[in-house]
C-alpha cells in the first residue's frame, strides 16, 4: 500500500510521544469539522437505504444531474480503472499517487506528466486524470479550457478524470454542473472540506451510463447509515458551509506567511494546506516529528505539506517548533 498522510499512531510509537500529545499536520482534512449531531439508533441499527435523501442533498451541494455515493472517493479511484479497456493513461505529477497505482495495476498503461505539458499532449490518450486544484503541486485549471480537453478525448470515447477533493473552498471552478457529459467523471470528498475523514464518504458525479456501471462493481451499501445521516444533513448546511470557506482560506493564508516568515516559503498552497520545496525535507520532518509535530513528507519530489493548524494554540506551537528547526 502506499504512503499517507494521518499515521498519528505510528509516529507516535515511533517517536515516543503519546497521541494526544501530537500536532497532526500530515492530513489536507480541515481542521474546521462540521458538528455532527447526536445520529439515532435506527441509523446503526437499520441496513442503509439509497432513497434517504442523500443523493438528492449531494445534487443540490455539487451542482450535478447524477451522483453516487462512495466509501470515499478512494472506492471509485480505485474502481474506475477496471471498466475500461487497456488504454493510455496521462496523469498529473507530481500528484495523489493513488490515481496512478490504480491505472497501473488494472493493466493500463499510465504516463506522469506536469501540467504543462499534460494538457498539450492529450491527443496521445484515452483517459486524462488531473487533480483540481492538486494535491500537493497546488495547480489549478481554467474551467474552459478543461471543457476543450475533455471535448477531444471523449470525441474518440475517452474520458478526462477530474478529482476535485480539494475544491469545496473554490466551488466556482468545479465542473461537476458538467458532468452530465460522456467521458467526464469529477470525483468529490466529503471528507476533506467538512472534517470528516472518518465517515469514508465520497461521491462520483458523471453520466447515468457510468454511474450505473461503477455502482454494479461496488455492489450495495457503499456507505454506513451513520454516514449518510450526518452528511444529508452536512450537505445542506449552507450557513456552516459560508463560514468554513472563510475560515479554511484565511488559514491558509496564514499558514503561507507564518512558513514564509521562518524561511519556509511555500512552493504552492491550497484553502487545506501549504505544501513546500525542500531538499532537507526529510530532516525537516524528523525534527518536526521530535517536537510532536506529524508533516506529510513527499520524497519524490522532496517536500513537505502541512495541513491546517485548527486554533491559536496551534498556530503557536508551530511557529515555536519551526523557530527552533530553522535555526
Amino acid at each position: 500500500m502506499l504512503e499517507h498522510g494521518g499515521r498519528l499512531l505510528r509516529a507516535a510509537r515511533q517517536y515516543g510521544i503519546a497521541p494526544h500529545d501530537w500536532l497532526d499536520l500530515s492530513t489536507g482534512v480541515s481542521p474546521f469539522a462540521w458538528p455532527v449531531p447526536a445520529i439515532p439508533g435506527s441509523a446503526w441499527q437499520r441496513l442503509p437505504e439509497d432513497d434517504d435523501g442523500l443523493v438528492e442533498a449531494a445534487r443540490d451541494y455539487y451542482g450535478a444531474e447524477h451522483v453516487l455515493p462512495v466509501a470515499g472517493s478512494q472506492a471509485a479511484i480505485q474502481t474506475l480503472p477496471e471498466l475500461r479497456q487497456a488504454s493510455r493513461v496521462g496523469m498529473l505529477a507530481p500528484g495523489y499517487a493513488e490515481h496512478a497505482h490504480a491505472w497501473q495495476r488494472a493493466g493500463h498503461v499510465v504516463e506522469s506528466l506536469p501540467a504543462a505539458e499534460l494538457l498539450v499532449r492529450v491527443a496521445r490518450f484515452d483517459v486524462v486524470v488531473l487533480i483540481h486544484p492538486n494535491n500537493p503541486g497546488g495547480e489549478r485549471f481554467d474551467r474552459e479550457e478543461l471543457l476543450v480537453v475533455h471535448a477531444a478525448l471523449a470525441a474518440c470515447g475517452g474520458w478526462l478524470v477530474v478529482d476535485e477533493a480539494f475544491i469545496d473552498a473554490t466551488p466556482a471552478h468545479s465542473l461537476c454542473a458538467d458532468s452530465w457529459r460522456d467521458g467526464l467523471v469529477v470525483l468529490r470528498s466529503a471528507g476533506k472540506f467538512f472534517g470528516l475523514a472518518g465517515a469514508r464518504a465520497g461521491f462520483v458525479c458523471a453520466a447515468p451510463a457510468l454511474l450505473d456501471a461503477l455502482r454494479e462493481r461496488l455492489g450495495p451499501w457503499t456507505l454506513t447509515g451513520p454516514s449518510r445521516f450526518v452528511l444529508r444533513q452536512a450537505l445542506a448546511d449552507r450557513d456552516w458551509q459560508r463560514q468554513a470557506c472563510v475560515r479554511l482560506r484565511e488559514a491558509s493564508e496564514r499558514l503561507g506567511e507564518m512558513l514564509a516568515a521562518q524561511g519556509l516559503m511555500p512552493s504552492a498552497g491550497t484553502a487545506f494546506f501549504q505544501w513546500c520545496r525542500r531538499d532537507d525535507a526529510l530532516a525537516l520532518h524528523d525534527a518536526l516529528a521530535r517536537r510532536g509535530i506529524l508533516t506529510r513528507l513527499f520524497e519524490t519530489p522532496a517536500s513537505l505539506r502541512f495541513g491546517l493548524p485548527g486554533d491559536e494554540a496551534a498556530f503557536a506551537r508551530l511557529q515555536m517548533a519551526l523557530a527552533e528547526v530553522m535555526r
